[in-house]
């Protein structure tokens, strides 16, 4: 009988190691091909040629939320993980051999920024995964939409296309967005539909969202801008006051940049423009009724039909209330009777006049009160040249120093009185164009104006004539006097008393007291002045001219006294 021989250890080793595809059991870690040989419940046995099958769960060879379409008989790629487990099977999986053949096709599509299918399968902090056939993906909840999505059931479970932002295969990364493609398909259509737009077409359109600076109308695929300037030629204060989201208008495109794929459009352009023949139908120096739409600090928007609106500049508000808010003068809505003063058509302004509409208080005052008229009115400022009176229309008046007393320096005269004391005073001027008013208070005084015609008797009074006056009354300042028995009343200053200092005292004089003194002029309100000082100055000189002495010794004494008495040989 023929012995048999044995294999030895060695022999076997060798045996099982080429079974095994080498050394290092060259299955495991790899992708390899696959025959299944039963379906057992929710698993599939495969045979990948090693000494025992492995099993692989049936939901592995399907997407996420379909069954597997797997029988017997079929081949398949799985990756073997372990040749033989604890229980003497191999360990297959499904999912690892997709992975690793779909990590192969990703890189690839990334390299060439191709667009690729996955399916969202679940939720996660910060977004969502997505199964890219087998490679899991992060999809960040702001790259979902183009706009924020409350619910995104809807898109779960459903094969859509992403776009590979970044990966790493080494971390087992990858990064993918829904929006990047939903953008570049709406630029896609943008730009095909922009292309039938063209300027000056009317078409309707959505609106979609609604701002303070106007609204966005969906054209059916691109958004064009309906600025609140180019809703209506009437004064609109926000977009919502004529349309509101949802609504259908009807608008007119006004300029497109295919550039920048911006569509502007308005609403106004569909309508007849009032401007057109503006300047007809409201010539300069129209008296209108208009509305008060809107104030600021430098005016008021008056309304004078839809769409046409003036302006009526602080200037022009009012005759009397300078330097005053246009607040203060009228109110939004106030129904306001205004001129025209100027029309530009081309830039579409109408300038407005308040006070034009009303009477002018200045040429009502002169009126009612000529020049020479007494008038009363109250204090209302004192500044450091004179007094502000509040007078009979809103107007007002102003004394200065030098008008308001005889006798005392302007300043002086100014601390005689306060703010809110009544006075009386004398219409000295009236500028209308000026708006001014002039007035005297010392014209009222006893011998002034007001008393009896000081400019008639003073027109008989020649200037350096010497006549005799009478002491009115005896002032610090000097004396209040008046020229012969029912001449011009005037003044005397201190200084012009005399020469010597002595001379200068108002006080050595008594009221009834007569002497000559030399008229030295007129003041605005022709009233004369005088002085004794000019008069004995003027004499001293003409004597000196008649009886001068060629001795250079003489005094003055000697000259007057050689004067008197050749005066009274004579």
């Amino acid at each position: 009988m023929a012995s048999t021989a044995f294999p030895s250890r060695d022999d076997f080793a060798a045996l099982l190691n080429d079974s095994l595809g080498g050394e290092d059991g060259g299955f495991e870690g790899r992708v390899v091909k696959g025959t299944v040989t039963g379906i057992e419940n929710d698993l599939a046995v495969i045979d990948v040629g090693l000494k025992s099958e492995g099993r692989v769960p049936l939901r592995e060879f399907a997407m996420p939320g379909q069954k597997a379409d797997l029988k017997v008989g079929d081949e398949v790629e799985v990756y073997v993980d372990r040749v033989e487990n604890a229980h003497g099977e191999a360990m297959l999986s499904r999912d690892r051999a997709r992975r690793e053949a779909a990590w192969d096709k990703l890189e690839s599509e990334f390299t060439e920024s191709a667009r690729v299918e996955g399916v969202i399968f679940g939720r996660v902090k910060g977004g969502f995964t997505v199964d890219l056939d087998g490679a899991v993906a992060f999809l960040p909840g702001s790259q979902v939409d183009i706009r924020p999505v409350r619910d995104v059931t809807p898109l779960m479970d459903i094969p859509q296309p992403f776009q590979i932002l970044k990966m790493d295969r080494r971390r087992g990364n990858i990064v993918v967005s829904r929006r990047a493609i939903l953008e570049e398909t709406r630029a896609e259509q943008r730009s095909g539909l922009i292309q039938t737009l063209a300027e000056g077409q009317i078409i309707e359109g959505v609106v979609k969202n609604i701002t303070d600076y106007g609204a966005f109308v969906d054209l059916g695929g691109i958004d064009g801008l309906l600025h609140v300037t180019d809703l209506s030629y009437k004064r609109i204060n926000h977009p919502n006051e004529m349309i509101n989201i949802g609504d259908t208008v009807k608008v007119q495109i006004i300029r497109i940049n295919r550039d920048t794929q911006r569509i502007s459009l308005g609403m106004k352009q569909l309508e007849s423009d009032p401007w057109e023949g503006a300047s007809a139908k409201y010539p300069v120096g129209a008296k209108l009724t208009g509305r008060v739409t809107n104030i600021t600090e430098y005016g008021a928007f008056v309304e004078l039909e839809p769409g046409i609106e003036g302006l009526v500049h602080v200037s022009e508000m009012s005759w009397t209330k300078k330097n005053v808010h246009p607040g203060k003068i009228v109110s939004t809505s106030q129904e306001v009777e205004v001129l025209v003063l100027e029309v530009d058509p081309e830039k579409r302004r109408i300038s407005l006049g308040l006070k034009q509409a009303q009477s002018n208080p200045w040429d009502s005052f002169a009126e009612r009160h000529p020049v020479g008229s007494t008038v009363e009115g109250e204090v209302k400022n004192a500044t450091e040249f004179g007094l502000f009176i509040g007078l009979d229309g809103d107007v007002d008046g102003m004394v200065h120093m030098s008008d308001i007393a005889w006798g005392i320096s302007g300043e002086d005269a100014l601390a005689l009185h306060r703010k809110g004391e009544t006075v009386q005073a004398v219409v000295l001027d009236i500028d209308v164009e000026k708006e001014r008013i002039s007035l005297g208070m010392k014209q009222l005084e006893r011998g002034g104006p007001a008393a009896g015609g000081t400019a008639a008797a003073a027109a008989g009074l020649n200037k350096n004539a010497i006549v005799t006056v009478t002491v009115l009354e005896v002032r610090d300042g000097g004396l209040e006097v008046q020229a012969g028995e029912d001449g011009a009343a005037g003044f005397i200053k201190r200084s012009d008393l005399g020469r010597d200092r002595d001379e200068q005292r108002p006080e050595r004089f008594q009221v009834g007291q007569k002497f000559d003194a030399m008229v030295t002029g007129f003041d605005r309100a022709k009233k004369p002045t005088f002085s004794v000082k000019a008069m004995q100055i003027a004499e001293e000189k003409q004597a000196v001219a008649q009886y001068g002495s060629s001795d250079s010794g003489a005094s003055l004494g000697d000259i007057l006294g050689e004067a008197l008495k050749a005066k009274t040989e004579g």
